[in-house]
């Protein structure tokens, strides 16, 4: 019997639970073939195979990254996630990385992620989102 697709929340949190372990192939499990990542202003990457060697090559850099999650908030197949990371390719100490907070947008279809976007936490993009302001 087939399992019934991840709810749009389920799989965000499943996506950053990966990332935070390193799981590149966790994560392709979860990335829809067309699936975008957008980094703040910069050209998507496209495709579930690119992003998975993205990823890999991140790890590789980066085997401290971590997604702390704040406040999640989700409507329909779109999840915002406020928080913050640590061991990330900033090269801050993670006492200070830890207090720069950004937004993560994922759209969800059948349980698999078509985007992740990397946001700056500006009020726009709170209010664009659905994050409260004081959390």
């Amino acid at each position: 019997m087939a399992r019934r697709p991840l709810p749009a929340l389920a799989a965000t949190v499943g996506f950053i639970d990966r990332i935070n372990r390193g799981d590149p192939a966790g994560l392709a499990e979860l990335m829809h073939p067309d699936h975008r990542l957008v980094v703040l202003d910069e050209p998507p990457l496209v495709g579930r195979d690119a992003n998975v060697e993205a990823w890999r090559g991140y790890f590789t850099a980066f085997p401290e990254y971590v997604i702390h999650p704040r406040h999640l908030t989700a409507a329909g197949g779109r999840v915002a996630v406020l928080g913050t990371t640590t061991g990330s390719h900033l090269g801050l100490p993670d006492e200070e990385e830890s207090r720069l907070t950004v937004i993560w947008l994922a759209e969800v279809e059948q349980g698999r992620l078509t985007l992740w976007r990397i946001c700056p936490d500006t009020p726009d993009v709170r209010r664009a989102a659905g994050v409260p302001d004081g959390v």
